[in-house]
């Protein structure tokens, strides 16, 4: 199968007729095998149904309804588990990405060999509401990840299916699958620029909490990429650091003490800051030691990818 189209969607029951057909022309257009999987993520309209609909009319349209409201990541994931074609696109099921694409989006995969291609939506029609937070959110993920995409948010991106079979998407981590898939060995990651249009029907379901989830995740997931291995490098850094400025702060108190007859230590802030952080500096170092026992432990369990095998 050349292409899997995924729609994770959530109460888009109107737009779904559209979506599909539009798909259908593109597809036949371009002589393409492919598959649409449709999943709905705890719908409280009438998507089911409609997706119902569109499967009956259509054999190429699946339908995945989750038992509730899991998330864009969960959406993803479990349609990512069911994706066939060797290319695998996702867009959102709004309009506001447009199926045109996708023969472009194919040929950056296929011909010119990239390992995924994140859309970038040069022109919103969003409101301001929405898009500044949006740019505070790439530089930060730009800043913080390596990968310097525009927009890392775009719902409409394009994979080898190797990438999606390899990637576990949850939480919010659907806005951060180029920094796994490039976690994950695949660092030929590309970038076009994408129609935007306004939104036909419904409501935007982004908030300002989905806008806090997503800085929280991007700092686990710039911590677990960075030290899920080796958590020595950082705890043990820490308390190394804190254990040296508590013993330089009793070793100036034993100084003072013993040559300058200054015998009033426990008086001075020094001398509890001093064991402050020697024991500070002590958890931070068990705790990195802790976790590698663990993270040496739990080897059997990591999961290598290997690209060949001859």
């Amino acid at each position: 199968m050349d292409i899997s189209v995924v729609v994770p969607l959530l109460n888009e029951a109107e737009s779904l007729p559209e979506l599909c057909a539009w798909i259908e022309r593109v597809m036949k257009a371009n002589n393409f095998s492919y598959e649409v999987l449709l999943t709905d993520d705890g719908s409280k309209d009438a998507s089911w149904k409609v997706i119902e609909e569109q499967a009956a009319k259509n054999s190429s349209i699946k339908g995945i309804r989750l038992r509730r409201n899991y998330g864009k990541s969960a959406a993803l994931n479990v349609a990512f588990a069911r994706a066939k074609g060797n290319v695998v696109i996702t867009m959102d099921a709004d309009l506001q990405d447009s199926p045109d694409e996708i023969p472009d989006l194919y040929k950056m995969i296929i011909v010119d060999g990239f390992d995924m291609v994140s859309g970038w939506k040069q022109k919103r029609y969003d409101p301001i509401t929405k898009t500044i937070p949006t740019k505070l959110f790439n530089w930060a993920t730009r800043k913080m990840s390596g990968i310097y995409l525009h927009d890392f948010n775009c719902g409409l991106k394009a994979y080898n299916n190797d990438v999606v079979k390899n990637v576990e998407v949850h939480g919010e981590m659907h806005r951060y699958i180029p920094v796994l898939a490039k976690w994950a060995g695949f660092s030929n990651i590309g970038e076009k620029i994408v129609q935007h249009q306004s939104r036909k029907y419904g409501t935007s379901k982004f908030g300002m909490s989905r806008f806090v989830n997503g800085f929280l995740d991007l700092l686990s997931i710039s911590f677990v990429t960075k030290f899920g291995r080796k958590p020595m490098h950082l705890f043990g850094l820490i308390g190394t650091v804190l254990f040296l400025l508590g013993f330089a702060e009793a070793a100036i108190l034993t100084y003072d003490k013993f040559i300058n007859h200054i015998y009033k230590m426990t008086d001075r802030p020094a001398f509890y800051f001093g064991i402050l952080f020697m024991i500070l500096g002590t958890q931070f170092f068990l705790a990195g030691f802790l976790g590698e026992l663990i993270s040496q432990g739990n080897n059997d369990k990591v999961k290598y990818q290997v690209e060949k095998e001859v």
